[in-house]
């Protein structure tokens, strides 16, 4: 499994992400980058219960498991800590069973007022509660992971907290659990907001771990804490992506190029997708250099646990890359002072990524701060062989208050959701 392998700057920025998310929790977001942000913040009088800041005492003494077994077995005793500090009513709202199709229907890219999310609203837990609901992501994911979304979920709060819009669910995030956690039979961790969307099933019996599917997106693409640290959540995805396509020939190029205007998505976060293939450059068409960049860019999704499934995972990707192909849209230098950002999409038998910049900031300005196109992207993982660990069909977001709409819908008042496809 050596060959799959993230290596080097462009798959192992885990140390210097963990001491950028460590500043910003001791910051504890309180956020702030030019006088105009806090002056809106002021302006709105909003204020934010920062779930980000709770990390920090979650993540105090966690160190990451190297393998399956043991992320398993740390996530299912994380879970059950969890669930000890819960009455007993909230236990019965954050535990569903495996195969509840609520659990296909309850993520989406629209904000939390728009798709409701299953299980517990963070917000509405104690801070002991709180600690141990992110105790469990924390277990779940590698420092590289949880750097990125925790990251992630800061940006959301700075939204909240210092940009024009009105949508009071940003800074919202929920958690929930399809079976019952065990380090011996198969359960799902859900765990989300407006920009995340995390669905890991974990099967101790199979000893594998999957993200399919799962959403990251970003907005703003960089924020500054109090105390000036920058927090980049993409940098680390944006670094492999252009390392991978600064890798190819002219020829090659001109194969995987799609045009100057970047895409909208073809398959949105919390819908159902054909998964188009044959566009692009494939996976045949590559050095062996070249198919180890790809490999790097898509552990950023398929990767977010220990080594050895991030090894499982790829590998299984690798034995179909050849008839896996990518194409790009957009930039083609990563210079967020230029352009309006990129598209890229992977598609293949194993594994489907989509990763869109969205051409509009949904309202969510912030003066001197990129909140569109570079700033605000939206992605997808799934694999079409195994979302969900085959234990459910993708169906259709439950769309505005569970009033059936689906993504792609119209808000209220005729305004798209934040990056809904035909509403970019």
């Amino acid at each position: 499994m050596g060959t799959n392998t993230r290596s080097g700057s462009s798959g192992r920025r885990g140390r210097a992400l963990t001491a950028m998310v460590s500043a910003l929790l001791a910051g504890g977001l309180v956020l702030g980058g030019c006088s105009a942000a806090d002056t809106t913040a002021t302006a709105t009088g909003r204020t934010s219960t920062s779930v980000v800041a709770t990390a920090e005492t979650a993540s105090e003494t966690s160190t990451d498991a190297t393998t399956t077994a043991a992320t398993i077995t740390d996530s299912t005793a994380a879970a059950e800590a969890f669930l000890a500090t819960l009455t007993d009513e909230q236990r019965e709202q954050v535990l569903y069973a495996y195969d509840d199709e609520t659990k296909t229907t309850s993520w989406s890219n629209f904000p939390v007022t728009f798709v409701d999310r299953a299980g517990l609203n963070l917000n509405d837990l104690t801070e002991e509660q709180k600690t141990a609901a992110l105790a469990v992501l924390d277990a779940l994911l590698d420092d590289e992971a949880y750097a990125t979304v925790t990251g992630i979920m800061g940006g959301d709060e700075y939204l909240h907290e210092n940009s024009s819009s009105t949508e009071d669910s940003l800074g919202q995030y929920y958690i929930a659990f399809f079976g019952d956690p065990s380090d011996t039979s198969a359960w799902e961790i859900q765990f989300g907001g407006h920009h995340l969307g995390i669905n890991a099933t974990l099967d101790g019996a199979a000893d594998a771990i999957t993200f399919a599917p799962t959403h990251l997106g970003v907005q703003p693409a960089e924020y500054t804490t109090a105390d000036g640290t920058t927090v980049e959540p993409f940098d680390g995805i944006y670094t492999d992506a252009f390392a991978f396509y600064d890798s190819l020939t002219d020829e090659q190029k001109a194969t995987l190029y799609q045009g100057e205007s970047t895409a909208a998505m073809v398959c949105a976060p919390g819908s159902t997708c054909t998964f188009p293939t044959g566009t692009g450059i494939s996976g045949a068409d590559l050095t062996d250099e070249q198919r180890q960049l790809l490999l790097n860019l898509i552990a950023n999704w398929a990767g977010m646990a220990d080594e050895q499934t991030t090894d499982a995972q790829l590998a299984e990707i690798e034995a179909t890359l050849d008839t896996t192909y990518v194409n790009w849209s957009g930039a083609t230098t990563y210079d967020m002072s230029q352009g309006d950002g990129i598209y890229f999409q992977i598609s293949g038998p194993n594994v489907y990524v989509e990763f869109a910049a969205q051409q509009g900031s949904a309202g969510a300005d912030v003066a001197g701060v990129t909140t569109s196109g570079w700033g605000h992207v939206h992605t997808i993982y799934r694999d079409p062989t195994n979302d969900y660990a085959g234990s459910a069909t993708q169906q259709e977001a439950t769309g505005m208050g569970g009033g059936g709409g689906a993504p792609g819908g119209a808000a209220p008042g005729g305004t798209p959701p934040a990056g809904a496809p035909g509403g970019n």
